[in-house]
Parts: C-alpha cells; structure tokens; sequence
C-alpha cells in the first residue's frame, strides 16, 4: 500500500493528521515551522491525496491500524499527534490503545451532534427505501471513503478518550460551524487532562490561518511538558 509522507527535522516525533477532504499540504505549514524544534511527519491519510485506500477494510479500527503500521515502519515511538476534524478519530482510537507522548486535537471530530428534525426525517426515508441524496462529503467520496465517512459520522468517541491519560491540548476557533465550540468543552471535560485554547474570530481551519499562532501556543504547551 504506498503512503504519502515525508519527514523533516530530528529529536521528538511529531505526527500530522489532516481533515476530510484534505491532504498533508494543510499541515505542512506546520511542518515546516515545527520541523526546527521536532522530527515532523506529515501524511496523506489512507483515501485522500495520493495515499492508496485500505483493502480490505471493515472500520475505523482498520484505519487506525494502518496508521500504526505505517508508525512502526518508519520506527516512530510514542509520537506527539496534531490531528484536524476528521483526523481526530484516527489520533484518538491510537492514544486509546498505544503510547503518545501528548496530544494536539485542532476543531476535532469526535463528539456526536444530536440529530435535527432534517437528519432524522432523512434516515426515516431511508428505512423506507427513499433515495435521498447525501451530503456534498458523502456524494463526492469514494465507495471505500463513504464507507469510512458513515461509520466516523455516526460514532460519539467520549469513552476512548476517557481511556487516555496523555495531556491534551484542544485548539478551537469560536466561530467553528463545522465541530462548534461547544464540542471542545465536551472534549476538555472528557479528558482526564486537558487544556482548550480559542482562536477569537475563527473557524474550523484556525489552525492554517493562524499557523504561526498555532505553532506558538503549541510549543509552548510542549515545553511545559518537558518535549
């Protein structure tokens, strides 16, 4: 299976995971900045960018998997993981079973929204055998994405990050449409340990617009914990 990917700089591992619908280019400016301090690597999750699809795949816990592997082959230890919205899943399900120095969740997925009167009127038409068209996600994805989209969509991932005891740092922009704010409250109160940092003004790509930002409150967080 190829994955895309490159490696920059050298001392603490520091693992990137783009959102949905994205690829490794929406981390690399954070790469590139973090790159002088810690060994950066940047990939094209499985399915996007030029990264190769998982066969055969059953669920997240594959793709989860498959990120483990591709940590193991390149020799990379308990890694500090910076994940964006969808990349969230896969950097909570590997905290939950191995070892991460820290965690850094940007506009995270992870907390189900309850459904609206749209969604559930939509399932309801479905359980009737109605073709209703999906979302713009859903309609423009892969069969082996939609797969990986509807199981993710559905998933509320409270308990997983119960289980892990690794400091996290949550960075959210209040002006989030996409993972509202309130979703990092939810998160911040799940975690054993964790810190919620808010971009005033905003959105769910607060990370990229304000990569130097970004970057700062990161390392700052890092340096407190001895990385």
């Amino acid at each position: 299976m190829y994955i895309n990917y490159s490696i920059k700089g050298n001392q603490t591992p520091i693992v990137f995971l783009h959102g949905w619908g994205q690829s490794m280019m929406m981390m690399d400016p954070l790469a590139r900045l973090l790159s002088h301090d810690y060994q950066c690597v940047n990939l094209d999750l499985f399915g996007f960018g030029s990264s190769d699809e998982i066969r055969p795949y059953q669920g997240l816990d594959d793709y989860m998997e498959a990120f483990a592997q591709f940590l193991r082959d390149h020799e990379i230890n308990e890694p500090v993981l910076i994940a964006h919205s969808f990349g969230a899943r896969i950097a909570l399900r590997y905290a939950a079973k191995y070892p991460v120095k820290a965690l850094v969740l940007t506009s995270a997925a992870g907390i189900r929204s309850p459904l609206s009167l749209k969604k559930r009127w939509t399932q309801w038409l479905h359980k009737k055998g109605v073709q209703v068209k999906g979302s713009y996600d859903y309609e423009h994805a892969s069969v082996f994405l939609k797969k990986v989209l509807v199981e993710a969509v559905n998933q509320d991932d409270r308990k997983l990050m119960k289980k892990i005891k690794a400091e996290v740092l949550l960075v959210w922009g209040d002006k989030d449409t996409s993972t509202p704010l309130w979703m990092a409250k939810k998160m911040e109160q799940a975690f054993e340990h964790a810190t919620l940092v808010v971009f005033k003004g905003e959105d769910h790509f607060a990370y990229y617009h304000e990569s130097a930002r970004f970057c700062f409150v990161v390392k700052e967080f890092l340096l407190g914990l001895g990385l």
